[in-house]
């Protein structure tokens, strides 16, 4: 029987049973494929975080991979921002490699962390079978290559009410369906949902302000955003615009601890 450390924390947020849960577990080296996907659908969380050392990598600390419990993924803000606060000790930030998203730092931040990521830009483009499935009525419809979606509703309450037909999104692959329109405490508000990668509704997701920060900050005339996820859960975020990064503040509270037998 081989033990592996585990804890799961909730990212982007201060309070346990809010923001997105994430499990983290460093490895001393990588697994096969198939065991790190089958632990990802045992945790049964939107990510597991997968870490190991690289002391010849002088760019980076750690090579880091996630996984849904269906795939493995090109990148996952929620998940790195917990691995930066399960393994930053005493260091001021931590980096970690990663396959397709380049080198992401986390580094502390007041009492939170702040999570440097790629900004995405979005090109305006007809989605009639995804915004069908997601409902409601969007004002506009925008993708980027890869299999992220941008949809602008008129007001918070338009995103609120939403009741995505899951099933014909899963159908249509795995492609990420962000929903977003201005906010009401805070300068926008969004959903996401990712039904073909095995996340029906993600609760609070660091790669989708990878998007839309750029998109509100020209939209705003402003660099420096706060943002609401209003799924049931909840989060908040602070974004900010910083050339080609996107910088993402938020707090972490680990909640479990313990070993994982396989």
């Amino acid at each position: 029987m081989t033990s592996l450390p585990f804890t799961q924390v909730d990212a982007f947020t201060d309070t346990p049973f809010t923001g997105n849960p994430a499990a983290v577990m460093p490895l001393g080296r990588w697994l096969d494929d198939a065991t790190l996907q089958a632990i990802a659908q045992e945790n049964n969380l939107s990510e597991t975080a997968f870490t190991v050392p690289t002391p010849d990598d002088p760019d980076a600390d750690y090579a880091l991979r996630w996984f849904t419990p269906a795939v493995e993924v090109k990148l996952c803000g929620h998940a790195t921002l917990a691995s930066g606060h399960v393994l930053m000790g005493g260091r001021t930030a931590i980096r970690f490699r990663t396959r397709h998203a380049g080198v992401l730092t986390v580094t502390r931040d007041r009492d939170g962390y702040a999570l440097s990521l790629p900004a995405w830009d979005v090109e305006p483009r007809p989605l009639p079978d995804l915004a069908a499935g997601l409902g409601g009525t969007p004002l506009e419809s925008h993708w980027r290559e890869g299999g992220y979606s941008l949809f602008l509703f008129p007001n918070a309450a338009a995103v609120r009410a939403l009741t995505p037909d899951f099933a014909a999104l899963k159908a249509l692959g795995d492609i990420m369906l962000i929903a977003t329109a201005p906010g009401e405490d805070s300068d926008i508000i969004s959903r996401v949902f990712v039904p073909g990668g095995g996340v029906d509704e993600d609760p609070v997701t660091g790669s989708a302000h990878c998007l839309l920060t750029p998109f509100w900050a020209s939209r705003l005339d402003k660099t420096k955003l706060s943002a609401v996820q209003a799924s049931r859960r909840g989060g908040r975020l602070g974004c900010r615009l910083e050339g080609d990064r996107v910088i993402l503040t938020g707090a972490c509270r680990t909640v479990i601890e313990g070993q994982f037998l396989l």
